[in-house]
C-alpha cells in the first residue's frame, strides 16, 4: 500500500505540476496546442473572412470621390410623314435612327463623402478588435481545455490508485476477519468504501472522456503525452491597479466599443450631410445618325456644372439625424458599461489568481499532512488503537487532498490566462508562440485603393 501512495504522488507531479523543468522531447506542450487552435479554429478563420469583407466598406465609400462613366447606345426603325410649315411641301420616308454616347459624372462636393470614408475606416478598426476578442477567446479556451485534460487525467490516476489501495485494504481486512482480529462490520465497511471508490473512479473516467472530446474539438487533435502547463505570470503587470489600467485601454471589447462611438458619430455626420448642397460635373458626347429626315448625322458634346440644393425631401432626412443622435448616445453608454465590465473582470480574475497561488500551497500542505496522518493511523490500527473505519477515513481524506491539489494547480494556471485575457494581452505575440500571426492590415492595403476588378487578393 505504501508503494501505491508513491506512484500516485508521482502521477500528480508528472501530469500537472506547473513548476517542473524541461519535459520530454516528444511531449505535447501547451504552447504547441495554442498554436494549433490559433491556426486551425474554424470559427476564428470565419471571423478573419468577416474582417476581410468589412475591409471592402472603405473602397465602397471612396467610390463617392471617383468619376462614374456610362456608355449608351440605341437603334431602331422610324417612319415619318411631315409637311414643311413654310410652303407645305410634304416630307415622308423611313429611317433607321441610331446613336452612341458616353457620359461622365464627377462629384466636386458632397458633404457625405468624407464621413462615409472615415466611418468605413472605423468599421474596419472595430472589426479587427472583434477579431482580437475571438482570438483571445480561442486561446483561452485552448489553454483551459489543455489544463482540464491534465487535471482530469491526474484525478483518474488518483482514483485508480485509491481503488487499488482499497482492494488491498479489503483483502487485509478479510484475512484479519478470518483469524478473528476484526468483526464482520469491519469487512462490510471496507467493501462499502471500495464500492464508493470504484464509483468515483468511473465518474472520473467519464469526465476524462468528455474532456478528451472537447480537447479534440477546440485544439484539433487527440491529447497524447501532454507536458505540464505553466502559468503566464511573467506577462502580467505587477499590481492590480496596473492591470485595471491596461484593461481599460487594451481590452479589445473596450477598444471595439470606442470605435463604435466613432462610427455612430460619423454616421450622424453622414445623415446631416443630406441637408447640404452637392456640386457635380457632367460631361457627355453623343454621335447620332439618321435621327431626322433632314439631318443625316449629328454630333453633340456638353460640359455642365450641376448644383443641387435640397429644400425638403419628405422629412426622412431629419428623422435619420435624430435617430443617429440617439444611437450615438446609446453607444457612449455601451462604452461605459463595457469599461465597467472590463474592470470587474480584471479584478475578479486577479483575485482568483491570488487565491489560486495560496490554494496550491495550502493543498500541498494538506496532501503532506494527510499522507503522514494515514501512515500514522495504519500503524496505530496494527497496534489495535485504531479501527478499520479510521483507516478508511484517513485514506479518503488523502484522496480528497490529492484531488484538491490537482484542481488547485489547474485553477492557478487557468487564472493566469484569465488575467491576461482580461487586460487584452492574450495574443500570440505576447505569449511568444511560434506561428505566423495573422495580420488583417495586409488585405486592407491590397483592396483599399482598388478601382476595378472582381477577383479577391487570393485569386478567388
Amino acid at each position: 500500500m505504501h508503494g501505491v501512495k508513491v506512484i500516485t504522488a508521482a502521477a500528480i507531479a508528472v501530469l500537472l505540476t506547473a513548476e517542473m523543468g524541461p519535459t520530454a522531447a516528444l511531449a505535447d506542450t501547451i504552447e504547441a496546442a495554442l498554436v494549433r487552435a490559433y491556426q486551425n479554429n474554424p470559427q476564428l478563420n470565419a471571423q478573419r473572412a468577416q474582417v476581410r469583407a468589412t475591409d471592402e466598406n472603405v473602397p465602397q465609400a471612396l467610390s463617392g470621390y471617383r468619376p462614374r462613366a456610362a456608355l449608351t447606345a440605341s437603334g431602331g426603325y422610324q417612319y415619318s410623314d411631315d409637311k414643311l410649315s413654310v410652303d407645305g411641301t410634304p416630307i415622308s420616308g423611313s429611317q433607321a435612327p441610331r446613336s452612341v454616347g458616353v457620359t461622365v459624372n464627377q462629384s466636386l462636393f458632397n458633404a457625405q463623402n468624407a464621413p462615409k470614408v472615415r466611418a468605413a475606416e472605423s468599421q474596419v478598426s472595430s472589426a479587427r478588435e472583434g477579431l482580437r476578442v475571438l482570438e483571445q477567446t480561442v486561446i483561452l479556451n485552448a489553454a483551459t481545455i489543455y489544463m482540464d485534460y491534465l487535471r482530469d487525467s491526474a484525478i483518474v490516476e488518483v482514483q485508480r490508485s485509491n481503488t487499488r489501495v482499497l482492494e488491498q485494504t479489503l483483502k487485509q481486512t478479510q484475512d484479519r476477519f478470518n483469524v478473528g482480529e476484526v468483526t464482520r462490520t469491519d469487512v462490510a465497511q471496507s467493501e462499502a468504501q471500495l464500492a464508493a471508490g470504484k464509483t468515483q473512479q468511473l465518474q472520473a473516467e467519464s469526465n476524462l472522456t468528455t474532456t478528451r472530446s472537447n480537447f479534440r474539438r477546440i485544439i484539433g487533435n487527440e491529447p497524447q503525452n501532454l507536458a505540464p502547463g505553466s502559468p503566464v505570470d511573467r506577462f502580467l503587470p505587477s499590481t492590480l491597479p496596473a492591470a485595471v489600467e491596461l484593461s481599460l485601454t487594451q481590452n479589445p471589447n473596450v477598444t471595439a466599443a470606442m470605435f463604435g462611438v466613432d462610427i455612430n458619430f460619423l454616421q450622424q455626420k453622414v445623415a446631416e450631410g443630406a441637408l447640404l448642397p452637392t456640386v457635380g460635373l457632367a460631361l457627355s458626347a453623343t454621335q447620332a445618325v439618321d435621327q431626322q429626315l433632314t439631318v443625316y448625322r449629328a454630333f453633340t458634346t456638353s460640359a455642365q456644372v450641376q448644383v443641387s440644393v435640397p429644400i425638403y425631401q419628405g422629412g426622412g432626412e431629419y428623422s435619420l439625424i435624430r435617430q443617429s443622435k440617439e444611437s450615438l448616445a446609446q453607444q457612449r453608454l455601451v462604452l461605459e458599461q463595457t469599461r465597467d465590465q472590463a474592470r470587474a473582470n480584471t479584478v475578479t480574475a486577479w483575485g482568483q489568481l491570488v487565491a489560486g497561488k495560496a490554494q496550491v500551497a495550502s493543498a500541498q500542505s494538506q496532501v503532506t499532512a494527510s499522507e503522514i496522518a494515514l501512515n500514522g493511523v495504519r500503524e496505530e490500527a496494527k497496534a489495535g488503537q485504531r479501527t478499520t473505519l479510521d483507516v478508511l477515513n484517513a485514506q479518503q481524506a488523502l484522496v480528497n487532498a490529492r484531488n484538491a491539489l490537482v484542481t488547485a494547480q489547474h485553477d492557478r494556471v487557468v487564472a493566469s490566462y484569465n488575467v491576461l485575457n482580461a487586460i487584452g494581452r492574450l495574443a500570440p505575440q505576447v505569449l511568444g508562440l511560434k506561428t505566423n500571426v495573422y495580420d488583417p492590415s495586409v488585405h486592407y492595403q491590397q483592396v483599399r485603393d482598388s478601382w476595378a476588378g472582381v477577383r479577391t487578393p487570393d485569386g478567388r
